[in-house]
């Protein structure tokens, strides 16, 4: 039988809107928008003293240049001990003498917060959670408590301390440590559940000697190494306020990064007092560039953002990297700032929820 032609060209209609529909509803929303300039590996909604925007707020900041981000609180609260720093409140760690207590509560916090949003705008966020003691042998039981509690919501693990400039000392108890298996335990749950972790680890001791062996190089790599199937993010490269690059730092990190056991570690360039000595110089920013060159699906950036008030503020570390971003190829870049966190943040959403189905009653729905 014979179709007419009018006939024949709804169908064809019919079959290229039905085509359509199919490929919006498979493609992730983030990939529909080939105009952010970046996606935002590490983020804080909250400060110190558990104080920040709304999340709202940083949709808003975020707006049509930054397409996802990572969002997590900070785990440690600064004290305000009248004794210490009578009626001057303290907002930040390096505000007062008084020590910080781990501040569990930030993780349903963030939970709700992103519960609140529309489904839409769910789809640009990447919660994580940070609110337990890393030294504590029930921290995984912390971690998949959150879980089973707020099933759908968080993709990793982190922004968390175990050696960092002035805060390791400023929490009273048992100190963190790259060899304590209450750590074990925690990286061990995310790679059963397939959370993503965000490690934050100084490289050395703050104002170390020049040309000396970094003081937690040996002990990092050590850690990486036991745990093969956990996807870490090592934060800011190992450096710091007062931690710089140790000599030939670009080559401990290649080592790192050429190691085919090593193939799960990342390496996260948040922060602008990394930026600073990333850019302080042609021949840094060089050497930066071609570390990126040479490894493109290894580097992530991120803001490093800590409850930054408005849009200039928060935007202020991509901006800072722009000699970086010219130093590169186009497809260098595009993974450094977009491409590897859609990969590595994808994966671990479809792992974590397909964990919550298997281990959580009421997480069929998500």
């Amino acid at each position: 039988m014979k179709v007419a032609p009018m006939y024949r060209t709804r169908r064809l209609w019919i079959a290229v809107s039905a085509a359509v529909i199919l490929f919006c509803c498979a493609t992730p929303s983030h990939a529909q928008n080939g105009t952010y300039e970046f996606n935002d590996s590490h983020f804080h909604l909250t400060n110190n003293i558990q104080e920040g925007p709304s999340i709202r707020d940083l949709l808003n900041m975020m707006g049509s240049k930054v397409g996802r981000s990572t969002v997590f609180g900070v785990p440690l609260q600064q004290e305000w001990l009248y004794g210490v720093d009578g009626d001057r409140a303290p907002t930040y760690y390096l505000h007062s003498d008084a020590p910080l207590y781990y501040y569990s509560f930030t993780d349903a916090w963030i939970a709700m917060a992103y519960k609140s949003l529309p489904k839409e705008q769910q789809a640009r966020l990447d919660p994580m959670i940070t609110g337990f003691n890393p030294a504590d042998m029930y921290a995984a039981d912390h971690i998949r408590r959150v879980l089973r509690t707020f099933p759908g919501v968080f993709t990793g693990v982190g922004e968390f301390t175990i050696h960092k400039e002035f805060v390791s000392a400023k929490i009273p108890g048992a100190v963190a440590s790259l060899q304590d298996p209450a750590l074990d335990r925690i990286l061990e749950f995310a790679a059963e559940s397939g959370l993503v972790v965000i490690l934050h680890n100084d490289i050395d001791l703050p104002f170390a000697k020049e040309g000396s062996e970094p003081a937690y190089l040996k002990q990092i790599n050590a850690l990486f190494k036991r745990h093969p199937n956990t996807t870490i993010i090592w934060a800011h490269m190992g450096l710091g306020r007062t931690v710089r690059p140790p000599h030939n730092h670009s080559a401990m990190i290649e080592e790192i990064l050429r190691d085919p056991t090593l193939k799960n570690v990342y390496i996260d360039i948040s922060w602008d007092e990394v930026a600073k000595y990333i850019v302080a110089t042609p021949e840094t920013t060089r050497v930066m560039a071609g570390l990126m060159q040479r490894f493109p699906d290894r580097f992530l950036f991120g803001s490093d953002g800590a409850a930054p008030t408005e849009e200039s503020k928060y935007l202020k570390v991509f901006y800072q990297y722009e000699p970086v971003w010219k130093s590169l190829d186009a497809e260098t870049s595009r993974k450094v700032r977009l491409l590897n966190y859609e990969r590595i943040f994808d994966e671990a959403r479809r792992k974590v929820r397909h964990w919550e189905r298997t281990h959580v009653s009421d997480a069929s729905s998500n």
